[in-house]
């Protein structure tokens, strides 16, 4: 199945999302901040070994870096440039304070449906 980075700094929706990835057969990368999303995702330190996400489910307000810059980020770099971003977050209406170059294609407000987000991830997944 999929390799998905899932960045939150709230450790019971990671464990609640994780769970329910995980149950449909994915692989789920956590991360509780941006600067360690960026970590896992081989940008930040740079690691050309490390293994590309096939989607990330980025939250927005966050420690140490924000979902805005870790969007920027993954669009900066040509390895994941085309990774889709779902972003989970408490914020509302956030999708437009993205960079149009970022690939935000799907935007839930917490508290989410779980069964929603399962069927995002499966639509997104469908497309690679």
């Amino acid at each position: 199945m999929a390799r998905i980075l899932l960045v939150d700094d709230e450790r019971d929706v990671v464990t609640l999302v994780k769970f329910m990835l995980e149950k449909d057969g994915h692989t789920v990368i956590p991360a509780y901040d941006g600067a360690e999303a960026l970590a896992k995702a081989g940008l930040e330190p740079r690691d050309e070994t490390a293994v590309i996400p096939d989607l990330v489910i980025l939250d927005v307000m966050m420690p140490v870096m924000d979902g805005y810059t870790v969007c920027a980020r993954l669009q900066e770099d040509a390895r994941t440039k085309a990774v889709p971003v779902i972003v989970l977050t408490a914020k509302g209406a956030v999708k437009d304070q993205f960079n149009p170059d970022c690939r935000v294609t799907e935007h839930l407000e917490k508290p989410f449906d779980p069964k929603m987000l399962r069927e995002i991830v499966a639509k997104l997944l469908e497309k690679r």
